[in-house]
């Protein structure tokens, strides 16, 4: 069920091909100069904002989807179903790879870059002066509310940006249905140090009486989601991982004492995406749309099948052909991230160790804890920068690397990711897989240069 590698990179190319469009470039000028205001968590801002553009986000059915991983792909199973259904569907998903363009979708395609300037214009107008200026996230997300509520979108899939009590997404008060992807530690320097502190954060989606998907939850995490839950009077499904049928199919029977038995369950559907961890994320869509059809929304068992078999979603576990060799690419930025492309390398028969990695991570991201669940003896690492973002110091993360896993064959740093992966390329050629990971915006680094 696996598209051809290449296939995987047609939105990633069109992206690049759109870089040297005079809107896109106005669209990156007008965004740049929200750039210092930094990430500031709060509500304050976008309420005003939106309420300065109609409250745009009030005509706007949503699904709402936080979490710390499965967000995007959750998001991708979701609007793909949807459209399928014959649904105008709205996607916002963040960060984007290469264009900004990406994370404003209808009915599966990005916006054009002069529709997302008109837009971006507009919300630049609606802005006081005399208040703080909101943020970048701001400005576009905005921008995404009115698109939707433009286009009379019958229903759109809403990811959170950062945390959930306090990100620009959480506008609505009567999501239809809000989902909490698996949660790990992430991002603990604005959302709290331990992980029912940020599961506290992400619960900030959840509404009174509206209905809530919650993947399985550590422990800690779990407790606190039971209790907002019950203190809201949430009805909830709690999902557990989808049976793995093998050849690309999967199997999820949901009961929950809050919905009705559903008819067409157990489920079986296609599993196009990659690794292990996409038999928790697909049943969470699939219990997400299960929740809508019991609201009324007209969703057959076979639109279902057929919107999974068509989810793509870039740069998450993707094989595809760079310079002659198969390698694989994730966006893995946290340690639970790392920990799922590991399981993936270890069981994925196409992966043939030793691993040759290389790998950019933002400064403050968690290095420690990444490495120590990708490195394994008679490894190599390349490490690189990611430009535009914060910086890592390579030579410290470097001998990081080395104490954490001594028996690596190589650990060295280069000043780009080309040239990462051109020496990873020519060390053993012909032995081993080799693996760019570490951030999304690395993997959107790579895309702008690389013309497959």
């Amino acid at each position: 069920m696996n598209p051809p590698p290449d296939a995987a990179l047609d939105a990633a190319l069109t992206a690049v091909a759109l870089t040297s469009d005079p809107a896109l470039t106005e669209v990156e000028t007008i965004l740049d100069r929200f750039t210092h205001f930094g990430v500031e968590l709060g509500l304050e801002r976008i309420e005003r904002l939106l309420a300065a553009l109609g409250n745009p986000e009030q005509h706007v059915p949503i699904v709402h989807v936080a979490g710390s991983n499965g967000k995007g792909s959750v998001c991708a199973y979701l609007s793909s179903v949807l459209h399928q259904a014959g649904y105008r569907v709205g996607r916002y998903t963040s960060p984007h790879l290469v264009s900004w363009c990406e994370r404003i979708c209808l009915n599966q395609q990005e916006i054009a870059p002069s529709a997302l300037h008109s837009l971006l214009v507009k919300v630049l107008a609606a802005i006081d002066p005399n208040h703080s200026s909101p943020t970048q996230f701001e400005v576009i997300t905005a921008a995404a509310w009115l698109y939707f509520a433009q286009q009379q979108v019958d229903i759109a899939v809403i990811e959170v940006g950062l945390g959930g009590r306090l990100d620009a997404t959480n506008v609505c008060n009567q999501p239809l249905v809000s989902i909490i992807t698996s949660l790990s530690r992430e991002h603990w320097q604005r959302l709290g140090p331990t992980l029912a502190d940020i599961s506290r954060e992400k619960a900030g989606i959840l509404k009174p009486a509206c209905p809530a998907v919650i993947a399985l939850q550590p422990a800690e995490a779990a407790t606190v989601l039971h209790n907002r839950l019950a203190e809201l009077n949430c009805p909830a499904i709690w999902v557990e991982p989808a049976r793995d049928l093998t050849n690309g199919w999967a199997e999820f029977d949901s009961t929950s004492p809050d919905f009705q038995p559903n008819p067409f369950y157990p489920f079986r559907y296609p599993l196009p995406l990659l690794g292990q961890h996409q038999l928790i994320n697909s049943a969470v869509a699939v219990a997400a749309i299960q929740i809508l059809q019991q609201q009324g929304w007209q969703i057959s068992a076979d639109q279902i099948v057929q919107g999974m078999a068509k989810t793509q979603w870039a740069g998450r576990l993707q094989w595809f052909n760079w310079q002659g060799q198969q390698i694989l690419i994730d966006g893995a930025h946290n340690p639970a991230g790392a920990e799922m492309l590991r399981c993936y390398v270890d069981h994925s028969p196409q992966v043939k160790p030793p691993i040759r990695w290389v790998i950019g991570m933002i400064g403050t991201k968690d290095h420690a804890d990444v490495l120590k669940a990708l490195l394994r003896p008679g490894d190599s690492l390349h490490l690189v920068p990611v430009p535009g973002h914060v910086e890592t110091n390579l030579a410290e993360l470097a001998e990081l690397a080395k104490q954490i896993c001594p028996e690596l064959c190589a650990c060295t740093t280069h000043s780009d990711v080309l040239l990462g992966l051109a020496a990873a390329s020519k060390a053993d050629a012909l032995s081993g897989t080799l693996v760019l990971c570490g951030s999304l915006y690395l993997i959107g680094e790579f895309f702008k240069h690389n013309q497959g």
